[in-house]
């Protein structure tokens, strides 16, 4: 690496450490704000709001590293062709192709770090925080896994493997033990109605009774359910794509397929995680001919609004075409790759006028 490419790099990853900062913080006083409105709901404190922001900081790191790097690339380059340094470089017979390369290989080391918290400190980070949230709100014992979320009420642990968006309950086990800690009632049900407070009905219910001497296996169409689950809290500690890595959710996408489960929330997630790394590199490609195509008088503030409105445009399309493929059922590795494909598009041809 010689001197002038380790001058870019450092240059682009100081601008783009200090604008992941400068947003990180942003919407950390967003998410604190936020949660201020369920200050004193069950023991959810000020203690526990600080805690529940710091421990959603790395996936919302993760999240703004393309926003980060455009933003940090843009201010860096823009102040290298304010102070006529990129004037310099490209009359010594530096290619615009080389101050790419050493843009790019600051990048690389962005999307290294991003995969790093992205895919082993966001996801048990993110699951702790809503643990915290849930536990702090309800007294409630809750764990999510892969398989769904298990709760114990006493001496009953009950693992539901699906939530609708009403807050109704499907394949619903409940475990019973006795006063030994052996199993003493095992139950399944198709689904738990939630009638009012502490009251849900239960459907298609196959209930065994265990003891020492036989297992007695009833089947019944409902049954009354006395429970403290409580459909909003159960809504919010539902297993999420942020909760998982990308191991995880191929993972959690193959059990849902084999139990005839929609899945494509969860492949579109796998996709955007797949696809998030190369969207750090376009990002950074589309900031050079910006910066190099744009008059040298052009201000730091405009840079930055260039930027913001590229980043906006960016997100608000990629929202949209998710949404699209999620109701017209399209294919979510190709729908994932689409928005960073028309971006990456713009770019090259953006690169090819400056040269």
């Amino acid at each position: 690496m010689n001197v002038l490419t380790r001058y870019i790099v450092k240059e682009v990853l100081k601008g783009s450490s200090l604008a992941a900062l400068f947003l990180l913080t942003l919407f950390s006083l967003f998410t604190f704000s936020d949660e201020l409105k369920s200050l004193g709901k069950g023991s959810y404190n000020l203690k526990e709001i600080v805690y529940y922001v710091a421990l959603t900081s790395p996936r919302v790191f993760y999240e703004l590293v393309p926003a980060s790097a455009l933003l940090g690339s843009l201010f860096v380059l823009g102040g290298m062709g304010n102070h006529r340094e990129l004037v310099a470089m490209r009359a010594a017979g530096v290619s615009v192709f080389s101050i790419i390369k050493s843009v790019m290989l600051a990048g690389a080391i962005l999307v290294a770090v991003a995969i790093a918290v992205g895919e082993w400190i966001a996801p048990n980070t993110e699951q702790m925080a809503q643990t915290l949230k849930s536990k702090s709100r309800a007294d409630q014992i809750m764990i999510k896994s892969l398989y769904g979320l298990w709760l114990r009420e006493g001496q009953t642990f009950i693992n539901v493997k699906k939530i609708e968006e009403n807050g109704d309950l499907e394949n619903i086990y409940t475990y019973e033990l006795d006063e030994n800690n052996r199993l003493s009632k095992a139950m399944y049900s198709q689904k738990a109605l939630f009638k009012g407070e502490n009251q849900w009905e239960m459907e298609n219910i196959q209930q065994s009774e265990i003891s020492t001497v036989q297992v007695k296996v009833t089947n019944l169409t409902s049954l009354p359910w006395k429970s403290s689950i409580d459909p909003k809290l159960v809504n919010v500690v539902v297993v999420s794509p942020d909760n998982l890595s990308l191991y995880d959710l191929n993972t959690y996408i193959r059990f849902l397929k084999d139990n005839k489960q929609k899945s494509q929330t969860y492949e579109f997630a796998f996709w955007g995680r797949v696809v998030n790394p190369f969207v750090t590199f376009v990002m950074l490609m589309i900031a050079t001919p910006f910066v190099i195509g744009v008059k040298r008088g052009v201000s730091t503030g405009a840079r930055m609004l260039i930027g913001v409105v590229i980043g906006l445009g960016f997100n608000i399309g990629d929202k949209i075409i998710g949404h699209m493929s999620l109701i017209y059922d399209l294919n979510p590795a190709i729908m994932a790759f689409v928005p960073s494909l028309i971006v990456f598009t713009v770019a090259l041809y953006a690169l090819r006028r400056v040269q």
